[in-house]
């Protein structure tokens, strides 16, 4: 298998229990060139489920990102990055941590969980903008991704 850069629509599995958070997400990614679906889901236990559908269903949509929140509930996001380095058969697709969180402990985890980025979440309409902006830029346009599992 080959890397790849994802193919439009992007399918990104937004992972967020606060939905004022998932709207300003999702508008702002309108504003970006790229033709994105998103799923949401608004805990963990729902995320690791969602992976374990796509890995059983071959009609489900596997992402081709993540942005994974920390703070959920049920399965917090730092439960959800450990279980899925461990229990998928594939890499998972970039897993980009969009979070409230400026606390050193959790970036450090996070990473050490195999996240890919750890993104603090921006205060304002404008500033998701330009957060959904640079994603775009980077991890859907120019970062070559895992492969998809076949």
């Amino acid at each position: 298998m080959t890397s790849h850069t994802p193919n439009e629509p992007v399918d990104i599995l937004l992972v967020e229990d606060n939905p004022g958070d998932v709207r300003l997400t999702r508008e702002a990614f309108e504003t970006t060139d790229s033709d994105i679906e998103f799923h949401t889901v608004t805990d963990g236990k729902e995320a690791t489920t969602y992976f374990d559908v796509c890995e059983t269903d071959t009609a489900s949509t596997d992402p081709d990102l993540v942005l994974l929140d920390l703070n959920l509930p049920r399965v917090d996001g730092l439960t959800v990055l450990e279980t899925l380095e461990n229990e998928l058969d594939y890499p998972p697709p970039p897993i980009l941590v969009l979070s409230s969180s400026e606390a050193e402990a959790d970036i450090a985890e996070s990473y050490d969980r195999a996240a890919n980025a750890y993104l603090t979440k921006p205060e304002g309409p404008g500033e998701f903008d330009t957060l959904a902006q640079a994603i775009e830029d980077f991890w859907i346009d120019s970062a070559r991704h895992p492969p998809v599992p076949s």
